[in-house]
């Protein structure tokens, strides 16, 4: 099974469902006529990237023009609402950004569908340029100018670099299993011999009794479908552990999400009965792949299977996001 994350509508599931903005209402779609937190200058952050070290570059107080990489100058494109991308570079770390005076807010759905679009194709375009990326979420913006993002990236090397390095050719991939068949009542009936005897008890009893038994068939049968759905998310787990660095199990319900609302789509007919993120290297995927070919192949069950994505959920956190610093809106 090949994994498939080319177009718009998961695009947006990168920013809805990896950043956790499951919610429509975490966007804060501004009011008509609602006022915006002020920004005097500030520089939106799509991801961070190692460049090249060895290029030197003028000091933040000099008004000499910084010499760019050969990667840097090939890289040249527009991001949300169709502002002018750079590169700010400190040392062999670079923030993919652009210069904003405030946040990305609106009551246009369609307006927002396109900045996350946009916000995602920048990334997908950075990882293509400078290989595995630190991501932001939609409408992170620190306040300051590039000699303050320079500053921000002094103080926050180390841990940029080392989170470069361990995620160098790693990616994040999303699991989505469905079940499209049910298994019947008669098939849990015919395998678990307490359900079968309670069945039998229910077409014996009177009324009353009848109700009270059913209500045990019923809570017997909750039990049987949930230790299944168990069962199977951990022997998949296990199974894709041999293959990916994390995995880690999602809510198999999330709230109702951005990408729906803006795209019309629908979810897969079906139950869901487990959700995954992997953090797993590029050449693992088609390993990672045959395993689900193996899940997908089984009778009434269809798998999901989106990536590669910038590792959004296995990002390092970092410091430096107090509000006279760095706005962070999600």
């Amino acid at each position: 099974m090949s994994s498939d994350g080319s177009n718009d509508g998961d695009r947006i599931e990168a920013l809805d469902e990896i950043t956790e903005l499951d919610d429509v209402d975490d966007i804060e779609l501004t009011a008509e006529g609602q006022s915006l937190p002020e920004i005097d200058e500030g520089r939106y952050l799509y991801c961070v990237v190692r460049v090249d070290s060895e290029v030197p570059r003028a000091s933040d107080d000099s008004e000499a023009p910084r010499a760019s990489s050969d990667s840097e100058e090939s890289f040249e494109t527009i991001g949300v609402d169709g502002e002018p991308v750079s590169v700010v570079t400190e040392g062999d770390v670079g923030a993919v950004v652009h210069a904003c005076d405030e946040i990305y807010d609106s009551a246009d759905l369609t307006e927002v569908r396109r900045w996350l679009v946009r916000h995602q194709t920048v990334v997908d375009e950075a990882s293509e340029v400078f290989g595995t990326p630190i991501p932001f979420q939609f409408d992170t913006i620190l306040r300051s100018d590039d000699a303050g993002v320079r500053e921000w990236l002094r103080e926050e090397y180390d841990t940029l670099e080392l989170a470069l390095s361990e995620l160098e050719g790693h990616w994040e991939y999303r699991v989505e299993v469905v079940e499209t068949e049910p298994i019947s009542d008669e098939t849990l009936i015919d395998h678990d011999d307490r359900l079968a005897d309670l069945a039998a008890q229910i077409d014996d009893a009177e009324e009353g009794t009848a109700f009270l038994l059913e209500k045990k068939f019923d809570k017997r049968l909750t039990e049987l479908r949930a230790g299944r759905r168990e069962s199977l998310t951990a022997d998949l787990q296990a199974r894709l552990d041999e293959h990916a660095r994390e995995v880690h199990a999602l809510e198999r319900s999330p709230t109702a999400s951005l990408s729906e609302t803006v795209t019309g789509d629908e979810q897969t007919d079906g139950e869901t009965l487990s959700r995954l993120t992997l953090l797993a290297h590029e050449d693992d995927e088609e390993a990672i792949g045959s395993v689900l070919d193996e899940v997908a192949a089984i009778d009434g069950l269809t798998v999901r299977f989106t990536g590669p994505w910038p590792p959004y959920t296995f990002a390092p956190e970092l410091g430096g996001d107090n509000e006279d610093s760095r706005q962070t809106h999600s």
